[in-house]
């Protein structure tokens, strides 16, 4: 691909799922003019996640181009996210890999929002495809503006002001039983977050289903059968197949995913054979 692809248009297709573009004629490795980025955003805005195709990048050219979308997200030191080292921090790329340094193995990993348990989420994450097994570790997305846009209105009025809080699955590891709501006999662990449940996206304005399929929540303005039976409801509606796209990866593969509007799933795949990928998460602010 030649230095200045990038100054061609490019084109963006539909995958024909509930969610997501496919980007071709761009080439990660080259600036991007102003222009070129608000096609971009708005592609972005309207789709929740954009499939970059045949790529050939280093960490430090991922970075560059992830980072016109935003700042890197760094957690506090004393709320733990995937990779965080001893002191709280974690790295600007992260290897997802069942490789030696790696994080996540080759087990599933089931709906989630990256980061809802932190006081300010990611925004966005960008994850870049090194080497890929022969069977199994794809990757699902889940459209949480629809999730939300097919609720029936006395399902949105009801649900419409509530806070949901989530907490940090981090804290939880090496118990035999993670919940999925909280019960007042389980004190929580470390520090813990009340965001919206339904909230707003900052920059399209869509409403956003804003929950995770398994991860321990609570809905403090509700009972706990209350909480237990409406959150149950919720996530039954969200992640069902019709609000899916299913990412079957290639080599060379970059996507961008909208953290304040999806959430995401990885099948499982053979321990014995290599899924090697390299992450990149944005900064994000206070749900809205």
């Amino acid at each position: 691909m030649s230095t200045d692809t990038i100054n061609q248009p490019f084109s963006v297709e539909k995958t024909g799922s509930a969610l997501g573009v496919v980007v071709e004629g761009i080439d990660l490795r080259q600036p991007v003019n102003q222009q070129q980025f608000l096609q971009l955003q708005k592609a972005w805005n309207e789709h929740h996640i954009l499939i970059f195709k045949n790529q050939t990048l280093t960490d430090e050219q991922l970075f560059n181009f992830a980072t016109y979308f935003g700042d890197v997200f760094h957690p506090p030191a004393d709320v733990p996210v995937l990779a965080s080292d001893t002191n709280g921090a974690a790295p600007a790329v992260v290897p997802v890999s069942n490789q030696a340094g790696g994080y996540t193995g080759s087990g599933e990993l089931t709906p989630h929002i990256d980061h809802q348990w932190t006081p300010r989420p990611s925004k966005a994450s960008f994850l870049y495809a090194l080497e890929i097994p022969s069977q199994g570790g794809e990757t699902s997305w889940y459209n949480l503006n629809q999730a939300w846009e097919t609720l029936p209105a006395a399902t949105q009025e009801k649900i419409a002001s509530l806070t949901l809080i989530t907490y940090n699955p981090f804290l939880r590891h090496g118990e035999p039983v993670r919940p999925r709501y909280r019960d007042p006999s389980n004190p929580p662990k470390g520090l813990f977050f009340a965001h919206p449940l339904v909230t707003t996206h900052p920059e399209s304005g869509k409403k956003i289903l804003f929950i995770s399929r398994d991860t321990e929540v609570e809905i403090p303005e509700l009972s706990l059968e209350e909480g237990q039976q409406l959150i149950e409801e919720l996530r039954a509606h969200a992640f069902r197949d019709s609000l899916r796209y299913e990412h079957y990866w290639q080599v060379g593969d970059v996507v961008l995913w909208d953290n304040r509007s999806t959430a995401h799933a990885r099948t499982a795949f053979p321990d014995s054979e290599i899924r090697n990928l390299h992450r990149i998460s944005l900064a994000g602010q206070r749900p809205l």
